[in-house]
C-alpha cells in the first residue's frame, strides 16, 4: 500500500501548488519519448518529404511545435510552475518500418524537475504529426508517452530499456 501523499493537495485537502522556495536550484534533466505510429507507406511519404503543407516539412514542425509545448507546459497544466529552460530539444528518429520514434529533452537549473515538460514536448511534438498527416490516414496511434530519465533534485530515475 501507498503510503505517500499527493504533493499538490494541502492539509485541508485542497489543490495547492507545492512551495519550492526553500529548495536550492541545480541542474534538471528530464527525457520523455513516445511512438507515432503511421503504418509503413506514409511513414515512407513523411520521410521521403512528399508531405506537401503550408505548414512546413512534417518533422521539422513537429519539432518547433514539441519545444513550443515544453515552453507552455505551465499554461497546460495547473499548479505547474513555469519554468526558463535552459534547453530543450526533440529528436524524431524511424522506429521500425511503420512509426516514429519522438524523444523531448528539456533542461533546467531551477527548484523543481522537468519531467512534465519533457512529456509535454514529446506529446505535442506527437500530435503535430498526427495533425499534419490525418488527412491522408486517420489510422495513426500515438503510443507509449513514459518518461526516459531524470536527473537533478532529490532522487533520479532511470527506466529500463525494454519498458
Amino acid at each position: 500500500m501507498l503510503t505517500k501523499n499527493f504533493t499538490h493537495v494541502n492539509a485541508a485537502n485542497q489543490p495547492t501548488m507545492v512551495d519550492v522556495g526553500q529548495k536550492t536550484p541545480t541542474r534538471r534533466v528530464a527525457r520523455a519519448h513516445c511512438r507515432v505510429v503511421l503504418g509503413e507507406e506514409l511513414l515512407s511519404r513523411v520521410q521521403a518529404g512528399e508531405m506537401p503543407s503550408h505548414k512546413g516539412p512534417v518533422i521539422h514542425t513537429a519539432i518547433l511545435a514539441g519545444i513550443m509545448g515544453a515552453k507552455k507546459t505551465a499554461d497546460l497544466i495547473p499548479l505547474c510552475h513555469p519554468l526558463g529552460l535552459d534547453d530543450c530539444s526533440i529528436t524524431i528518429e524511424p522506429d521500425g518500418p511503420a512509426a516514429l520514434r519522438v524523444v523531448c529533452t528539456a533542461v533546467v537549473t531551477g527548484r523543481t524537475g522537468v519531467e512534465m515538460e519533457a512529456l509535454t514536448g514529446a506529446t505535442v511534438a506527437a500530435l503535430t504529426i498526427y495533425d499534419m498527416c490525418k488527412a491522408f490516414s486517420h489510422d495513426i496511434s500515438i503510443e507509449s508517452v513514459q518518461l526516459i530519465e531524470k536527473t537533478g533534485g532529490k532522487k533520479d530515475f532511470h527506466r529500463p530499456e525494454n519498458s
